[in-house]
């Protein structure tokens, strides 16, 4: 077997305390600027999850200080994610709502941890190229729907009473009466806020756009607040409450959800599977922005997240991903090691420890902002058309998981989202047969290897194939030959893309894709979907 390194013109970091004592000024530096943009996020996406807002910090210091030692990836961050806002906050509000409801929430959550470490002891990391990329993008669009629905009325400052077990398709259509009943002072605040978080990646000055835009918020939104005596003039929702952060940290886990079990099983499901499969996502994509190449450990990666959930549960937190926003930020900021991640955690604890009456001034509105921001990027109209541009098919498979997930809840919305892009692949005439398997031969002449596939390449049957490729050593040409496919899909299109990029990052290493010249492509996409043409 070849085993190739990573060839990159830098020299790579060291690990370990080693790496601590020759990266301390790159990852410390990195660490304050992520601590700056986490500490209003984390505390924003506690509050919208129905969490007492303090969690969210408890969540990101444990996702720092102690998760950042067996983390298998390198750069990223780990924290509460807005991605998993209307799963935690649905988790509460179907064991019974207010303290009760966040108790029993956090019963699944540490068994949903403990299922991730299970995902990552028996390697399950790949498990994650089963869901087409078009479910999981429409997953993620109907998550930033919600949060944009859920922080409308935030953002205007009208009563919490007036939204209450609302579901998100009523929320979007009370947003006339929530304008009617808006408290004028804070929600100038809010769109203040709003206006910063959106106008900052326009702002040309590289030394300016240096400054999180959640830190500029929190220093105009703060000094407003002051000013207009939120303390006295406005009703106790207007303000963060936080409370004492040892006060809070007790054994707050209950178990006795386990006998609504439908109920506990079905958010069991729901935290281990988004939460791994969102982490599993930002691990990939960081990895593409390493300046150093590194290839993270995937399912170590699950492992560590899922001690990091299991702990964070039993104490109250929210639960934990690899964050992708904290982590581009990381890497943009010259982060080297797994270091940054856990001084981004233990600057939160100083600041919780040391000036959390500091918190406790932050308007409610400016998180809002923040979060709808978060929101916006999730469902931007750009995903829509990125999405149509690789297939009318992909459209309709998004639009479906969007749909449903609204309407119904996110486990129903990615089931959807499979069921209709399994009915696309059966029309565009993908043998019954081809499902759950493709006939995959790999042969090894004159010191190059053939991949031969037949049937269909499709993302229900994508891991055999993966398994296939994965056991090719590295370093030799490689030919994957589709022409004895009748369909390949853009999920496989894309996927075999990235094993191209992977296998060839040696340097030595060299992947040719043939046998589609019988096939029409199904968008102009490079990654579209292509259909054998009958004869």
């Amino acid at each position: 077997m070849h085993m190739s390194t990573q060839k990159t013109n830098l020299p790579l970091p060291k690990d370990g305390l080693a790496g601590l004592k020759e990266n301390f000024s790159s990852d410390a530096a990195s660490g304050f600027i992520v601590f700056l943009l986490a500490l209003p996020l984390s505390l924003g996406i506690a509050k919208a999850s129905d969490f007492p807002p303090i969690m969210g910090l408890v969540t990101a210091i444990i996702g720092g200080i102690v998760v950042s030692m067996f983390m298998g990836s390198r750069l990223s961050i780990k924290g509460p994610a807005a991605g998993l806002i209307v799963i935690v906050a649905g988790a509460v509000a179907e064991f019974g709502g207010g303290e009760t409801g966040w108790h029993l929430a956090l019963g699944a959550m540490a068994v949903a941890g403990v299922v991730q470490v299970l995902f990552g002891v028996f390697k399950m990391g790949k498990l994650m190229d089963f869901f087409p990329l078009s479910a999981v993008h429409g997953m993620l669009a109907a998550i930033g729907l919600i949060i944009i629905g859920k922080q409308i009325p935030v953002l205007l400052a009208v009563n919490p009473a007036m939204t209450k077990g609302k579901e998100p398709l009523e929320l979007f259509a009370s947003i006339p009466e929530f304008f009617q009943h808006l408290d004028p002072r804070a929600t100038v605040i809010g769109l203040i806020s709003f206006s910063i978080m959106m106008g900052w990646p326009y702002i040309k000055n590289t030394t300016i756009k240096k400054i999180p835009a959640p830190l500029v918020v929190l220093a105009v939104a703060i000094p407003a607040e002051l000013w207009m005596d939120f303390q006295t003039t406005e009703p106790a929702y207007a303000l963060v409450h936080i409370g004492n952060l040892l006060d809070n940290i007790k054994f707050n886990a209950d178990f006795a959800g386990i006998s609504q079990t439908g109920i506990f099983i079905k958010f069991v499901i729901m935290f281990a599977l988004v939460g791994s499969l969102e982490s599993l996502l930002t691990v990939k994509a960081m990895d593409m922005l390493d300046p150093f190449k590194r290839k993270s450990d995937a399912n170590k990666d699950l492992i560590a997240t899922g001690i990091g959930n299991t702990l964070v549960a039993f104490l109250g937190g929210l639960p934990m991903i690899s964050e992708v926003a904290r982590s581009s930020a990381n890497i943009a900021n010259g982060a080297k090691t797994r270091w940054a991640n856990f001084f981004h955690g233990f600057f939160i604890l100083a600041f919780v420890l040391l000036a959390s009456h500091l918190i406790e001034l932050i308007p409610n509105t400016a998180l809002a902002a923040m979060l709808i921001t978060v929101g916006i990027k999730l469902t931007h109209p750009k995903e829509f058309i990125h999405t149509l541009e690789k297939g009318k098919e992909q459209l309709l498979i998004f639009i479906v998981t969007i749909l449903f997930t609204l309407g119904v809840d996110l486990l129903v919305g990615i089931a959807a989202g499979i069921l209709t892009e399994i009915l696309v692949n059966l029309f565009n005439g993908k043998p019954l047969s081809a499902i759950f398997k493709a006939p995959t031969e790999v042969s090894f002449t004159n010191d190059s290897y053939l991949v031969e596939i037949s049937d269909a390449a499709v993302f229900t049957n994508y891991l055999g194939i993966k398994r296939k490729l994965e056991s090719i050593p590295t370093g030799f040409p490689v030919t994957i030959d589709l022409s004895k496919t009748h369909l390949v899909d853009h999920s496989v299109m894309e996927n075999f893309e990235h094993f191209k990029n992977d296998y060839e990052s040696d340097g030595i290493g060299k992947v040719d894709i043939v046998g589609l010249d019988s096939h029409k492509a199904l968008s102009a996409h490079k990654a579209g979907a292509r259909k054998k043409i009958k004869n």
